[in-house]
């Protein structure tokens, strides 16, 4: 669950689209919330290292991070360690990997008229980023300010060329307003025409958004029913009148991610390391939920995890997701009418 703790900075912790059809069986991209046939075997690993997950059933799968209460991650634990409850009740872990798995991951960056003297930290901090990734990431990015857009050429949705994603990253110059949820709408819907199984947002903003067609309800909505885990990192002055950080706590708690406030720039760039190295050392656990009704209903997510020689454990994973029903979808990008 995410949590703030004390440093110089703080840590915290597209609408929708239906789910592609299998025969009878639907795909619901809500967190890793799966449906497949039923002839598909229960856990596989690719020659690659990516890790696939398949059953016949429902599944909930969580990226957890664990780290001591001192700080430092903690490896080396098996599925007895953990617990898992959703909505109050012990649920049974059927699911359990840990491993460095590659991920889909968006750098989504303010390019507002505001961040024009901050863009050349933001710009290396995103290629140190890039460079303590697994090399096998499928990475975009996309720019905002009064528009957003993606910042690799349309023939290339993701790419691990560090030539192209730094001229993505510097393309365009910081002028406009800023249209956060927007930007976090487009890029989870982008996420999921990525190849990996794993989904990760890195967002970068110097305030609050005051242009954007979403609002910060649809927002959230999307985040509960996207498989991402979200990093934000807020870079604004205490005085900026647009400065928002409770938003952008908010998205990486509700999401299993950290929210960050470096109180300088110069600080940007080893946060970006620590998120890539945050990426790296993460479980994934999966339950089969209770379905109990076809509407759609926010699951509460907690997880423990113990381990007698380890001390204290502190978690961070997603704290809900949203179990969509019926035609409570709407597409992803576009916010509700």
């Amino acid at each position: 669950m995410a949590r703030c703790t004390p440093h110089s900075y703080h840590s915290f912790g597209r609408g929708y689209r239906p789910g592609r059809q299998w025969g009878k069986w639907r795909l619901i991209p809500s967190i890793f919330l799966l449906l497949v046939p039923a002839h598909t075997s229960a856990q596989a690993w690719r020659p690659s290292g990516e890790f696939r997950i398949s059953t016949d059933v429902e599944l909930v799968l969580l990226d957890v991070s664990v780290k001591q209460a001192r700080g430092g991650y903690v490896s080396g634990l098996t599925k007895n360690n953990f617990q898992i409850y959703e909505n109050g009740r012990l649920q049974k872990i059927t699911e359990f990997a840990s491993a460095d798995i590659p991920v889909a991951v968006g750098l989504v960056f303010d390019d507002s008229g505001s961040m024009r003297s901050k863009r050349p930290d933001v710009i290396t901090a995103g290629l140190v980023f890039i460079g303590a990734s697994n090399p096998q990431d499928q990475i975009f990015v996309v720019n905002f300010n009064d528009k957003v857009r993606r910042g690799l050429p349309e023939t290339v949705p993701f790419t691990d060329d560090i030539k192209l994603l730094r001229s993505a990253l510097s393309r365009d110059m910081a002028e406009g307003q800023t249209a956060l949820y927007d930007a976090i709408a487009l890029s989870l819907d982008h996420l999921q025409s990525g190849r990996r199984d794993k989904k990760t947002l890195v967002v970068v903003s110097d305030g609050g958004d005051n242009v954007s067609k979403h609002t910060l309800k649809e927002l959230m909505q999307l985040v509960q029913e996207s498989r991402a885990t979200t990093y934000t990192i807020g870079i604004f002055a205490p005085d900026d009148p647009d400065r928002n950080p409770q938003v952008l706590e908010r998205i990486a708690r509700v999401s299993g991610g950290e929210c960050f406030f470096p109180s300088e720039l110069d600080q940007v760039a080893p946060i970006c390391r620590q998120i890539a190295k945050d990426i790296r050392n993460r479980y994934t656990i999966g339950y089969i939920p209770d379905h109990g009704s076809n509407k759609a209903v926010l699951r509460k997510i907690h997880v423990v995890a113990t381990a007698s020689d380890r001390g204290k454990l502190v978690v961070r994973t997603r704290t809900s997701y949203l179990l969509p029903g019926g035609n409570s979808r709407a597409r992803y990008g576009e916010p509700r009418k």
